[in-house]
């Protein structure tokens, strides 16, 4: 069965795609409610200069949003920076994000802007706000208020004209009640708010994805006008919870084509994640019903250390589904990336560099 034409507005990411590990979304369209009023609200905050908080889970689309915002505002002639701020260690997000002078610490042999200075006249993204470390959020808000940055081993600060629009699949009013995000950093970052509801509570957008995704990878594998069968259509719109996504529904799509007959996908070609099957009893997904019935099984052994030994399996699996990557793995469990390295140092995954 053929799909209508993909609707605009379309979202995506500029140049041809690239093939990568990657956990953030590729696409997006504007064809179920809560899309269209999304749209809406973006049309209505992007001309403005106030700084943007984007939420929602890993693989909704966030930079998706933060580079349409950046188009529909005055400074859509400047630079688009993106930065992820849980890829650094603590020790270089600072020259990361501010710069710094040569001999500012070793092995700084040249002086380098810092991505605020990179992005000045125009946009800069922060990613993952979230895992950015605690002492320096607060040097993070005085640049927000001041409107300036000092870079490392230097006194002299730099005026910079940016806009920053902030993402987080982390609740940060939780992590404010925990004492791990900054009060005042949290009111600052969100002067608009927009978030982006999963995959699973947009149902109107999946045909249109799954339509544009078989335009992308049919062309590339040099397929012939794809088309998804009825039943296959019927599978997607099912009870499929959609864990990862648009990036999931990519994947589904892209595997689909490798390995379907006469450019036709039918439901045996759709190799769907078991996290998103669900049951009829209360809408429990089934790998949770697994889950607790092993875990009543290991209480029942009265095992030692049972949390720990737990926590090691859950973080040991995350970071091999994860082709070793640290910074996916974390985004993956929804915790920062030292966390994530402190535990696989912890247990024994990674070489501990203290005991060095």
């Amino acid at each position: 069965m053929s799909l209508s034409p993909v609707p605009k507005p379309l979202l995506s990411f500029p140049g041809p795609p690239v093939l990568a590990f990657s956990l953030r979304a590729s696409a997006l369209v504007f064809e179920d409610v809560k899309s269209k009023a999304l749209l809406e609200r973006m049309h209505l905050i992007g001309p403005s200069t106030a700084n943007v908080l984007v939420t929602g889970e890993t693989g909704t689309g966030k930079e998706l949003i933060a580079r349409h915002l950046h188009k529909l505002s005055l400074r859509a002639d400047g630079p688009f920076v993106a930065v992820n701020c849980g890829a650094f260690s603590e020790g270089l997000v600072e020259s990361e994000l501010f710069g710094h002078e040569r001999g500012s610490f070793t092995g700084a042999t040249v002086a380098r802007a810092g991505w605020f200075e990179a992005a000045r006249g125009g946009t800069l993204f922060l990613d993952e706000i979230g895992d950015l470390p605690f002492s320096m959020q607060v040097k993070l808000l005085r640049v927000l208020q001041e409107r300036q940055v000092v870079r490392l081993g230097s006194r002299s600060p730099v005026a910079i004209d940016v806009r920053v629009v902030a993402a987080t699949n982390v609740n940060l009013e939780d992590a404010v009640a925990a004492g791990r995000f900054r009060e005042d950093l949290y009111y600052r970052l969100q002067v608009a708010t927009l978030h982006i509801s999963p995959l699973r509570e947009r149902p109107g957008d999946i045909l249109p994805l799954a339509q544009y995704f078989l335009g992308v990878y049919g062309e590339r594998l040099g397929l012939k006008d794809p088309a998804l069968s009825t039943e296959a259509i019927d599978v997607l719109l099912g009870g499929h919870s959609w864990p990862g996504n648009t990036r999931e529904l990519e994947n589904v799509i892209h595997h689909a084509l490798l390995v379907c007959r006469e450019n036709v996908v039918r439901p045996e070609d759709l190799r769907l994640s078991p996290l998103g099957l669900r049951i009829t009893t209360g809408g429990r997904a089934q790998p949770f019903k697994a889950l607790n019935d092993a875990l009543l099984a290991l209480f029942e052994d009265g095992r030692p250390n049972l949390y720990a030994e737990i926590d090691a399996a859950i973080t040991r699996t995350a970071y091999e589904f994860c082709h070793r990557n640290q910074v996916q793995a974390a985004r993956l469990l929804g915790i920062s990336r030292n966390i994530v390295r402190a535990r696989l140092m912890q247990y024994g995954v990674l070489p501990n560099e203290r005991l060095r």
